[in-house]
């Protein structure tokens, strides 16, 4: 059975894996993103599947960032949470990677795992969403990746959402993922610190400090009951909703399969975003309604999706 590594990299954190032709994966690493750095997240990289390859016989790499990747499977274009600018990522990569290599989405990559091993399984129309620092989106159209025209489509994180909204890293203002994604739940809780310390008091006990306070701090603290913890992230699941019905007007998907390190909040989120999500979908009572569902591979859709099509275009 061929064995691919794939690469997940985020804002955060670079999580590799072997994973084989059923979507298991047989063997991890993980390491923090030096996000500001592109000569250091490129050397996390090749760290990550040096150390994989040495452990398998492997066919390929597949690497999943979080940015723009262009139509050639090789250019990050732009990267919103990290320091890629036109970074010709597998040119970087090649010489030290002695494999094929293929450079994707990293919500593409999510989206695509769902498709094949996931929640999204014979699915016609699959919109995914990553919730993470910022905000993914991948679609699955007839069993193929919709990339649009220069490969940077749905980006849906960066869909204006609230005209003059807050500022975005996209350089654009109101942006979806300014209010619905892991940064937005940590500056709610920070801004709430700063009104009322003692509603946030929770929040900050768990985090240790005012400066801690992060989206799994303000999920883990709704998990527990929280009352200003289930406050922010009822919010942020209403936003999440909206977001979807604007998605649903345009795309007409049979489901939506929410997936990042935030959705791991559950119902806390998926429960507010269904309401919302019912109550601003245009035509609401007169047409189908896309289903909204978790993900069903968890943090690790990013390198199955990856090392999947690592393995398909190489």
């Amino acid at each position: 059975m061929a064995l691919a590594i794939g690469v997940d990299i985020g804002g955060t954190k670079v999580a590799g894996g072997v994973v084989d032709e059923d979507g298991r994966v047989l063997d991890r690493e993980r390491r923090e993103t030096p996000g500001h750095d592109v000569a250091a997240t490129e050397a996390i990289i090749i760290e990550v599947v040096s150390r994989l390859a040495r452990r398998h016989d492997v066919t390929a790499v597949g690497v999943g960032a979080a940015g723009w990747v262009a139509d050639d499977h090789a250019t990050v274009l732009f990267a919103p949470h990290l320091a890629w600018r036109n970074e010709p990522l597998r040119a970087a990569l090649d010489d030290r990677i002695s494999l094929p290599l293929v450079i994707e989405n990293d919500a593409n990559c999510a989206a695509w795992a769902e498709y094949r091993f996931g929640v999204a399984h014979g699915q016609k129309v699959a919109v995914c969403i990553t919730l993470g620092t910022g905000i993914g989106g991948g679609l699955i159209i007839d069993g193929a990746v919709y990339r649009g025209a220069f490969g940077v489509s749905c980006e849906y994180g960066h869909m204006t959402l609230v005209p003059d909204g807050r500022g975005c890293a996209c350089g654009n203002r109101g942006c979806w993922e300014m209010y619905a994604s892991g940064r937005a739940l940590a500056r709610d809780a920070r801004e709430l610190a700063a009104d009322s310390p003692l509603a946030a008091a929770a929040m900050i006990e768990l985090a240790g400090s005012v400066a801690g306070l992060t989206g799994p701090v303000v999920t883990a603290a709704a998990a527990a009951g929280d009352p200003a913890a289930l406050s922010i992230c009822t919010t942020m699941g209403r936003w999440l909703g909206r977001g979807l019905a604007s998605l649903a007007a345009i795309i007409d998907p049979s489901i939506f399969v929410i997936g990042g390190g935030v959705s791991a909040a559950g119902e806390i989120l998926l429960r507010p975003a269904r309401e919302e999500f019912e109550h601003s979908l245009t035509g609401r009572g007169f047409r189908p309604a896309a289903e909204v569902a978790p993900a069903g591979l968890g943090p690790e859709a990013g390198l199955v999706g990856a090392a999947d099509l690592a393995r398909r275009y190489t």
